[in-house]
């Protein structure tokens, strides 16, 4: 009997098998959006035991473990780290239709070589087994074993970027660059909060952080320094998009009540984002970059356990936001003054497939293919089905050859796995097509394609630095 996880998995038609060991397997790996820690990056860190590697800040995980009636301890608490890797063989085999269960048996084959069933009968076994491969393997040979080209982590405007300039004078083959995410530059509606961040942006920056022109010059100042270190992306995420007008002495005088410890109401809220925004994509657009939005996240839905574990510990869902015309009205701002930069789209909500595919073709000028992407499954939709929403949308209404494929949008270097998922279920789609006659049995045509998503287009569109090893 074949293992759980074996060459073909996924893999349903024999197009499918040939698309992906020929075309999809080898090529590198193109991370442009991950949560992953750039000090572990840099200090080649070692992992104590499986549960750290494995289990530390996995919200994925948690999420599971409390729907099967672990108690918190076992997941954020102060549980051993044994006890919390038992917690979770025990969860595993309730995960069955979850990919939770696909992923943590692809992650435990891939790096370990284990090929056992996870459950508690197993547990010990693996714990051992992985154990002892673990005190061999630190970050650099993780990235190393899974050709990884590029990693753009997610950074503050406020944080330091002497990581990433250590990072790349290291000689490591995996570039490291920082994707400018400037989030915390909106909350005129937490004037506490505000004022702390605002004092962290003024002491990176050397200057002080008063008035509001104080401000956008400390954020340029910010945006140039990403790109000096080698950034070329930038990042945000919002329950939809802001497109409300607003003049710079409106946006001054929310910014200077906020200064003041006045908080913004909603309707001032959107007015300046929706500024900012306008201002941010100009810098983007001026410097060459591309723009990511995350739309359609309802985060910290539970106050009782927010304020106990903090954010990202696993109590966000989908959202039901309209999306479409503040989107397009945000797009077409920058479009029109020849200001939109490359942009790429992401949704939470299946429900928005169609609306993102058809928006990012109403922008495509013909100076860069695939300028505007409608990106990758993202959080709760980077799953085989979910991923095949996305894929087929783009298809119907876009260019899927144009497609920049897959990320890791995670915070654990055992997360890159999830690009050999996505690379198995495009070849299963779309190795049904061939096998059904609605594509040619072309393999050159689709085994291309297949290269191209995988690794090559996201090479040609990102444009950062790369190690001359995964040069064209």
């Amino acid at each position: 009997m074949k293992p759980f996880i074996h060459d073909d998995f996924l893999l349903q038609t024999d197009a499918a098998r040939d698309l992906y060991h020929n075309f999809a397997k080898n090529e590198p790996i193109y991370d442009y959006h991950c949560h992953l820690p750039h000090k572990q990056i840099l200090e080649n860190k070692s992992f104590a035991d499986l549960a750290e590697i494995w289990l530390g800040g996995d919200h994925y995980k948690w999420r599971a473990m409390r729907s099967n009636g672990v108690d918190e301890r076992f997941c954020t608490g102060n549980a051993s780290p044994r006890e919390k890797f038992d917690a979770w063989c025990a969860t595993v085999p309730h995960t069955l239709r979850n990919p939770l269960y696909h992923w943590s048996h692809l992650e435990l084959t891939r790096y370990f070589g284990i090929p056992d069933i996870i459950n508690p009968a197993s547990a010990d076994k693996i714990w051992q087994e992985a154990n002892a491969k673990l005190a061999g393997m630190r970050v650099h040979d993780i990235l190393a074993a899974n050709k990884v080209a590029a990693i753009c982590t997610t950074d503050d405007p406020a944080d330091p970027l002497e990581f990433h300039e250590q990072i790349n004078r290291s000689g490591i083959k995996t570039r490291v660059y920082p994707t400018f995410r400037p989030d915390k530059a909106f909350l005129v509606d937490n004037p506490a909060a505000y004022g702390a961040w605002l004092e962290k942006l003024s002491g990176v920056t050397g200057s002080p952080v008063k008035s509001f022109d104080d401000f956008l010059d400390a954020l340029e100042k910010r945006h140039a320094a990403f790109h000096a270190v080698g950034g070329r992306l930038s990042d945000h995420g919002m329950e939809s998009c802001y497109a409300d007008p607003c003049t710079a002495a409106e946006a001054k005088a929310i910014f200077d009540a906020a200064r003041a410890g006045r908080a913004a109401n909603a309707a001032d809220y959107a007015k300046f984002a929706s500024f900012l925004m306008i201002q941010l994509g100009r810098w983007d657009a001026k410097r060459g970059w591309t723009k990511q939005l995350h739309l359609g996240a309802l985060r910290n839905n539970n106050t009782r356990l927010l304020t106990k574990l903090g954010a990202d510990t696993g109590f966000d869902s989908i959202g039901d936001f309209p999306q479409a015309r503040a989107l397009s009205t945000y797009l077409n701002a920058l479009d029109t003054t020849g200001e939109l930069p490359r942009t790429v789209l992401y949704n939470l909500n299946p429900a928005d497939n169609y609306a993102f595919a058809t928006m990012i073709g109403n922008f495509q000028d013909g100076s860069v293919p695939g300028k505007m992407q409608f990106g990758s499954g993202w959080w709760f939709l980077d799953q085989k089905e979910a991923m095949e929403w996305q894929i087929n949308a783009l298809s119907n209404l876009g260019l899927l050859s144009r497609f920049v494929g897959m990320l890791t949008d995670s915070r654990s270097f055992l997360s890159y796995p999830r690009h050999e998922y996505f690379r198995r279920t495009l070849c299963n789609l779309l190795g049904h097509d061939m096998e059904r006659g609605e594509i040619p049995h072309d393999r050159a045509l689709v085994g291309g394609m297949v290269k191209n998503i995988c690794f090559a287009n996201a090479r040609d569109y990102f444009r950062l630095e790369l190690d001359p090893s995964f040069a064209k």
